[in-house]
């Protein structure tokens, strides 16, 4: 049975006060605006201290179609689900609150939705994308973990961090529960994403869902999260996690 909403877009939030500023959440809502198919705007937010969460409120309170989930500080991974599993729509995007992807490049997603995939993730990597003012550690940074992904989790995908990703209704409710490694139970402090998309392809993958990767245009916004030596190093541990979590038969499909 197909649901009232048809997209659903989920916009995790952490101390986003900076980016606030640059009236992203306009700029989403103005794009959503124009368009003919129904849709909601998930605002997830992840125990921040530094007035977003007001702000947020706010903007709820003046926008139609819009919500505000309260989380406590818990991490992205958990943030994220929150806001998917809360989502009503056949179709759920989450996409980074700096918006360094616009969401009208969800415009290039969806024809892959009507291909019959239940995943759909942007790439900063596959051909036709493109980058804008990367600086060149973030570039290497990123070459380098996926190289580790390919050699401990899986292959056949280019770009696992891009923070655009479009799943199914039936997809988001079979996968985003599965999640062990950052799964419910686990937390952090850390405003740090980690390997928390990995995972939840890696799980795709073994569940046989088809993940389609298409280029996207996506632009770096200045940040202080990223500490290139400890944040990499975090993430490695988490590969070797996932892959044993899965060779101890914690992923395998439960009815």
């Amino acid at each position: 049975m197909l649901n009232d909403v048809f997209l659903s877009v989920v916009i995790p939030s952490y101390n986003e006060m900076k980016n606030i500023g640059r009236a992203v959440l306009d700029e989403v809502y103005t794009y959503l605006s124009t368009q003919t198919y129904s849709w909601e705007v998930v605002l997830s937010d992840d125990g921040s201290q530094d007035g977003t969460v007001e702000e947020l409120r706010k903007f709820v309170s003046s926008h139609e179609h819009t919500v505000l989930i309260e989380n406590e500080h818990g991490g992205k991974a958990s943030t994220v689900r929150a806001g998917m599993l809360r989502a009503k729509g056949n179709v759920r995007l989450f996409t980074d609150f700096d918006q360094a992807t616009p969401i009208s490049e969800i415009e290039k997603l969806f024809p892959f939705t009507q291909k019959g995939y239940d995943v759909v993730i942007g790439s900063r990597e596959v051909e036709g994308s493109r980058r804008d003012k990367e600086p060149f550690y973030r570039h290497i940074m990123g070459k380098g973990f996926n190289l580790f992904v390919q050699l401990f989790a899986f292959q056949g995908i280019h770009d696992t961090q891009c923070g655009f990703k479009l799943f199914s209704a039936r997809a988001t409710e079979v996968l985003f529960p599965k999640m062990i490694v950052y799964g419910s139970k686990q937390k952090t402090h850390s405003p740090f994403t980690g390997a928390f998309d990995v995972e939840l392809l890696y799980i795709a993958k073994i569940l046989g869902f088809e993940i389609a990767e298409v280029p996207v245009h996506w632009k770096h916004v200045t940040s202080d999260r990223v500490n290139p030596i400890k944040d990499s190093a975090i993430m490695f541990i988490d590969l070797i996690r996932i892959r044993v979590t899965d060779l101890l038969g914690k992923y395998e499909k439960k009815s």
